[in-house]
């Protein structure tokens, strides 16, 4: 248990940044947590921090095992607290990563319902755009619609993402509706900066492909969304973004005959945790919650 209890000191202190806060996080002392990250540098023979008057880094090495320091506290942490469990409760701490837009939308109420069902879970929510390797950056559940993939990483879909083009009644009016994707190199254009001004196209005669300049991007679809509303130009967006602007009128579809191709929601787990209960019991919510399309 010493090794356990050293590289939680490891983590907390790299957390945050010093011993002091790490102390006060783990609830001991500022000399146990030196004295515990000393003896876990004494184990493996190398520096873990820079020291010095005003700060505490991470050095190389440090920086290389933080990550998987965290996934074998977590592994550790999980099969006792299954060897000790009385009754159902699940007792882990999941770091997850999430897109912005998504977890303002629909995410934020399933993972409030999570904890809610599972009081004794600790999590740690980041908002991040772009992929992300869960094993590198030390998540145990990576949620996105990019099509990456990674070593040692197993993708879950969760559900399809439905896109479309779209823009208010007013916009159209005054600067027309395009016919073919093409003449979007005339409009303005509001797109998601994740995804980029390369817009795809399902055409009757294949995929088409068009690159736009934007007259707004944003990597929060909210913000394109008001920003199409107030009639500033045609959005990019995901289906749920839009629907009860699309419902009331406020927004019109564009280019109905040339369909963007559908993403998948997935969640990529490191291939250690993918097992871990709670990770399962978050992924089988997530799949009631979102399915069938967003």
């Amino acid at each position: 248990m010493d090794i356990l209890v050293n590289l939680q000191a490891f983590l907390a202190t790299a957390d945050a940044a010093g011993f002091s806060a790490a102390a006060r996080k783990l609830g001991v002392s500022t000399s146990v947590v030196a004295k515990r990250v000393t003896q876990l540098e004494a184990r493996i023979g190398t520096a873990l921090f820079h020291r010095s008057t005003r700060q505490l880094r991470l050095t190389e090495a440090g920086q290389r095992y933080v990550h998987r320091a965290r996934g074998v506290v977590t592994d550790a942490t999980d099969l006792l607290s299954r060897m000790g469990e009385k009754g159902h409760d699940l007792v882990d701490h999941l770091r997850i990563k999430a897109p912005t837009s998504l977890t303002v939308a629909r995410l934020a109420d399933a993972f409030s319902a999570f904890q809610t069902q599972n009081p004794k879970l600790k999590l740690d929510i980041v908002l991040i755009d772009r992929p992300v390797d869960p094993v590198t950056e030390g998540f145990d559940i990576a949620i996105g619609a990019f099509p990456h993939s990674f070593g040692g990483v197993v993708d879950e879909p969760l559900c399809a993402l439905k896109r479309l083009l779209c823009a208010s009644p007013a916009y159209l009016k005054k600067h027309g509706t395009p016919k073919h994707p093409r003449d979007l190199v005339e409009h303005r254009c509001l797109s998601f900066l994740p995804t980029g001004p390369e817009w795809i196209f399902d055409g009757p005669r294949g995929r088409i492909s068009i690159q736009v300049s934007p007259l707004l991007s944003s990597n929060e679809g909210h913000v394109l969304a008001r920003s199409a509303i107030a009639g500033n130009g045609i959005a990019l967006l995901s289906h749920y973004l839009v629907a009860d602007a699309l419902r009331d009128g406020t927004l019109k579809p564009v280019l109905r005959d040339f369909p963007i191709p559908e993403l998948w929601v997935k969640a990529a787990i490191p291939e250690r945790r993918r097992n871990a209960a709670a990770v399962q019991a978050l992924l089988s919510l997530l799949k009631t919650s979102l399915a069938p399309s967003l």
